[in-house]
């Protein structure tokens, strides 16, 4: 595909959704569409106090595809075996804006074939793959249904199993999402984002188990943060610990159809948004809300925002990731009917950032011709349903044994298991060939504390490494 160049849009608040998954049926494209990086915030005012949020309106569930469950064996670590890759070679066009564009990595996408390699299996609708900074080796592997298996040195062990308490009925709820704070080592705390049994989102703390800290104990629960959730889908999910030591929250924007319940421009609410909070400072406290989230001291054109938001605008975040080298955010907000967007954020941004939804869907104005995009922030990669569904975010690859990849962020296809290789170009502008038909259903990206990646296939209960040849 040719990637055309960053272009300025305009675009109209026309509220609307649809959900998250759809179905695949025609041929899949090769590159993602780039477009423009722009980072302008909402105008901000100074403001008394913060405001209190509100509940989120109820509705009932909107009917959505089903999942194949994968079959539950004990999880096993198997040989590896080598997916070839294929690459397809991009014809790029220089791009015209090159704002807070990192330095070029040396990836070549003609000279560099990507492949999955099997790691393990035997999960249970295994979603995220993640480490605990802790130097012990291990790799966490978060099930679905509310289990985490720990692997280490090719055996899994179970971690923490609360399937007890988790709703995992609708294909977009269940455990979602596991992060280790720095201190993990001393503290022994970690927290997860699951769907409780009313529906609801909940992050919660627990801690390893006093006589054996192999395993988390089940009973030691903490609430940091519960909200209603209106529909039974665009529950977001992924939590992780910026470089700031901060908790970061990705929420979707309550579901059903079309932004029904306007909760992406809706200050008022945790919905559709990104939260930012402070877990560690008190473990004797929920969360503390840190004194340079955006709107802690503004409002957003006169109206108060929930201090815990730093960025508005999203519609279903579900894979977000920091780069470890550089402390830039990448989030991939999944699409409507037709677009699937990544976002990039600069490391050192104050925030108060507007991705754009629902007058956006990507770089596109949601359903009109014309809209006003200014002071939105547009994604730097896109791409169509043309033989895809739902984008999966990934991460930088920052590990060692592949160093032709430094430097270049991947994120795939739920449906079609495409894998993008985005990166920055040396005329300024962005990058974002297809490197890979793996075919696997693809829930998540993950990375281990030497940097190096996995993928996870939610129906096939594997884990693959991603490696060169």
């Amino acid at each position: 595909m040719t990637l055309r160049p960053l272009t300025t849009l305009r675009a109209a608040l026309l509220l609307g959704l649809a959900a998250a998954l759809v179905a695949c049926s025609q041929p899949a494209t090769n590159a993602a569409t780039i477009v423009p990086p722009a980072a302008t915030a909402p105008t901000a005012t100074t403001s008394t106090a913060p405001s209190e949020p509100t509940a989120p309106a109820t509705a009932a569930a909107a009917a959505l595809p089903t999942m194949t469950p994968a079959t539950v064996t004990p999880a096993t670590v198997t040989p590896a075996t080598v997916t070839p890759a294929t690459v397809a070679p991009a014809t790029v066009t220089p791009a015209p804006e090159a704002a807070a564009v990192p330095a070029s990595p040396s990836f070549d996408p003609a000279q560099t074939q990507i492949a999955l390699r099997r790691w393990a299996d035997g999960f249970r609708q295994p979603l995220f793959v993640t480490h605990a900074g802790d130097d012990s080796g291990r790799v966490f592997v978060v099930e679905k249904p509310g289990r985490i298996q720990a692997v280490q040195d090719g055996v899994p062990a179970l971690f923490l199993d609360i399937t007890d308490r988790v709703r995992s009925t609708s294909n977009e709820q269940g455990l979602l999402g596991l992060a280790f704070p720095p201190n993990f080592a001393a503290s022994g705390h970690f927290f997860v984002n699951y769907t409780d049994a009313e529906g609801s989102t909940v992050i919660a703390r627990f801690s390893v188990d006093a006589t054996n800290p192999a395993q988390a104990d089940p009973t030691s629960e903490f609430l940091a943060l519960r909200f209603a959730q209106p529909a039974a889908n665009h529950n977001g999910g992924m939590i992780a610990f910026g470089p700031d030591g901060y908790l970061w929250i990705g929420t979707g924007d309550g579901g059903a159809a079309n932004d029904r319940f306007g909760n992406g421009q809706n200050p008022a609410t945790y919905l559709g948004k990104l939260l930012r909070l402070d877990v560690t400072s008190d473990p004797r406290a929920p969360y503390t809300i840190p004194a340079d989230n955006p709107w802690v001291n503004a409002d957003w054109n006169g109206t108060d925002v929930l201090d815990e938001v730093w960025a508005v605008g999203l519609r279903n975040p579900w894979r977000f990731s920091f780069d470890r080298a550089t402390g830039d955010l990448w989030v991939a907000d999944v699409g409507q009917n037709q677009h699937e967007e990544v976002n990039f954020t600069p490391a050192g941004s104050p925030g108060g950032i507007n991705y754009g939804w629902p007058i956006m869907e990507a770089s596109h104005c949601f359903q009109g011709s014309g809209c006003d995009s200014s002071g939105l922030t547009l994604p730097i990669a896109e791409y169509t349903h043309a033989g895809h569904c739902s984008v999966t975010g990934g991460y930088v690859y920052r590990g060692a044994a592949f160093p032709a990849l430094n430097g270049v962020y991947f994120f795939g296809d739920y449906c079609s298991g495409a894998i993008w290789a985005a990166y920055p170009t040396a005329e300024g502008g962005w990058a974002a060939p297809q490197a890979l038909a793996s075919g696997i259903t693809l829930s998540s990206f993950g990375e281990d504390q030497a940097g190096e990646l996995y993928v996870t296939d939610l129906n096939d209960g594997a884990i693959y490494q991603l490696v060169t040849e």
